[in-house]
């Protein structure tokens, strides 16, 4: 069995020894490694395999230019873009089987997009100053693990030691697992769930997952609806129960769980089945009580829990995704229904729950109705949406629209 290689990612220049020693306690864990350079200011503090002059071509840069501007920003960039071409086509010839990279700032910026290039499953870890504050941005929507480096990383010392070997032995130890080989190869449908909407989607699962289809339930918090369209686009999905919208009416008003302007695109963009509803457009989301914006002072809020504020659409607002969300489907070149609960869109939604406002609801349901296309199939039940009933029927719509072939 041919050893695995990890791919080693950062800047030579500045922390050649750290890397040295990361690239040794990685050797000695009878990994093989593939050294790439991304420093701009010096020369190596040892010999890469791939050198900073290879990097900053293939992003169309030249290294001695960059150095000679000492523009901090426009170097990073330029060599992000170069790690980024370089560790993608090092992995489709199959010479690495996972990377690593630790840095500051700009390294963990040049490192993690690297790692964004690379496909799901491929073992990818940043160690980074950065790592306990908010990476959503350097994440995205990959399996990136991000790992505090708790000091800077500026020389080898009791406690970066310590740090790095367990870094070393966290990479190794994820490119030698073998994925199970026993899990049945089916056709996977993915489904939008919030805590609000559980019932509904849980039901459906089971319905879907019966009917022989392995079913990818994402959480609706922004980098979910992002992480399942980036599936579809990439054409590993067959069908989508998009019961969970609400990361639109974040998007609308400013919530913290948007996943952007082009959500609820990507299955009407490559053609394949979708099922939609309007779960959770009720609600847009914010943090802890005091984040809210002073702009929203007198409007109906419920405490999620003490970290999430929940604050209820308006008939405003939900006429507006109603239009927005009928553009969206409208434009779809796949078999595609919507399906409108018309007693509540959401756990808290219904009748005696603190979110029950059937004028913002009508609202809602009047501007999908009034500007569907005829090419998308609108279905109304009298229930709300985790009765048992829309569960089933939307399972049903799913598996009618998805081509027996697959």
């Amino acid at each position: 069995m041919a050893r695995k290689v990890v791919a080693i990612l950062g800047t030579l220049d500045s922390k050649g020894a750290e890397f040295a020693f990361l690239k040794d306690r990685i050797e000695a864990e009878r990994i093989a490694t593939l050294v790439i350079d991304a420093g701009v200011l010096g020369p190596p503090g040892f010999p890469p395999d791939i050198s900073a002059n290879d990097v900053a071509a293939a992003a169309g840069a030249d290294l001695p230019a960059l150095a000679d501007e000492r523009d901090r920003g426009k170097a990073v960039s330029a060599m992000a873009a170069g790690a980024t071409a370089v560790v993608a086509r090092l992995h489709d010839e199959g010479r690495i089987h996972g990377i690593i990279s630790m840095g500051g700032g700009g390294g963990t910026a040049i490192g993690t997009a690297a790692m964004r290039a690379l496909p799901i499953g491929v073992p990818k870890l940043m160690v980074s100053t950065l790592a306990s504050g908010d990476v959503s941005a350097l994440v995205d929507v990959k399996d990136i693990v991000m790992m505090p480096s708790v000091v800077d990383i500026a020389g080898i010392n009791s406690l970066s030691s310590r740090i790095l070997a367990n870094a070393a032995g966290a990479i190794a130890g994820m490119v030698q697992v073998v994925p199970p080989a026993d899990l049945p190869d089916r056709p996977m449908i993915a489904a939008t769930m919030f805590g609000v909407t559980t019932p509904c989607v849980t039901r459906a699962r089971e319905l879907l997952e019966a009917a022989g289809y392995e079913v990818l339930v994402f959480h609706a918090t922004g980098t979910g609806g992002r992480g399942m369209e980036a599936l579809v686009r990439g054409g590993f999905i067959a069908g989508v129960l998009d019961i969970t919208t609400t990361e639109l009416a974040d998007e609308l008003v400013g919530g913290v769980l948007s996943a952007g302007p082009d959500r609820l695109e990507a299955a009407g963009a490559v053609g394949i089945p979708q099922v939609v509803s309007v779960g959770a457009l009720d609600m847009a989301n914010f943090g802890k009580p005091e984040t809210v914006p002073a702009e929203f002072a007198g409007r109906s809020f419920y405490a999620h829990n003490p970290q999430v504020t929940l604050m209820r659409t308006t008939a405003a607002e939900n006429a507006e995704l109603g239009r927005r969300i009928a553009a969206k489907l409208n434009r779809a070149t796949g078999p595609t229904v919507l399906m409108l609960p018309t007693r509540g869109v959401s756990l808290i939604a219904v009748d005696g729950q603190p979110f029950h406002d059937p004028d913002a609801d009508a609202a809602l349901f009047d501007a999908l109705k009034a500007n569907l296309a005829p090419t998308v199939t609108a279905i109304e039940l009298d229930t709300d949406i985790n009765d048992p009933a829309f569960a089933e029927e939307a399972a049903r719509q799913l598996l009618d629209r998805i081509p027996r072939s697959r």
